[in-house]
């Protein structure tokens, strides 16, 4: 018997964003198998993606929030993953986001970020928000800055190394 937290979906113009689910594996799965995944701790093992897959249903059930799996409305094609993430060992709470093959260069990341966003300062409260970029993921630095965020620095993080913050602009400024 499997219990999953209860995750608010959401909707923008284009996409279904909704909480991930065991049926998401496979998708999961040929994302950690390339190098598409190599600013975000893959590729991994059919193993590692199960175990980040409930690291990803076990953030909601810890945090309260967590990340999103992307869809199109048109299509009900999953694009990516996109949402909050605040694991042990992060700086503060993220904006983050991955597309999978074939959905870059479409804005899918920006609008995704963009709800993911409001709902962590219009529902949760949030003051104030990050995104983390590895400094050779340029286009994961266009989107944090087409979503207004400034490059403030870099932390150091024992897995991932020297990754740039992007910090987003205030509640109040995204209305």
């Amino acid at each position: 018997m499997s219990v999953m937290p209860v995750i608010p979906a959401l909707s923008t113009a284009r996409l279904t964003l909704r909480g991930p689910e065991p049926r998401d594996f496979e998708v999961l799965r040929a994302f950690y198998a390339s190098e598409r995944s190599a600013f975000v701790g893959g590729p991994k093992s059919p193993e590692g993606t199960w175990r980040q897959l409930a690291a990803e249903i076990g953030h909601w059930a810890l945090r309260g929030y967590g990340r999103w799996m992307v869809t199109e409305k048109a299509s009900d094609r999953t694009v990516g993953m996109v949402g909050l993430w605040n694991p042990e060992g992060w700086p503060e709470p993220e904006i983050a986001w991955d597309l999978f093959e074939g959905f870059e260069g479409k804005g899918y990341a920006t609008e995704a970020a963009r709800a993911a966003r409001s709902y962590a300062y219009e529902t949760l409260g949030w003051p104030t928000a990050i995104s983390l970029v590895n400094r050779a993921n340029t286009a994961s630095a266009r989107v944090a800055e087409r979503l207004g965020a400034v490059h403030e620095g870099e932390v150091r993080h024992e897995t991932y190394g020297a990754i740039g913050v992007y910090r987003h602009p205030a509640p109040e400024a995204c209305r």
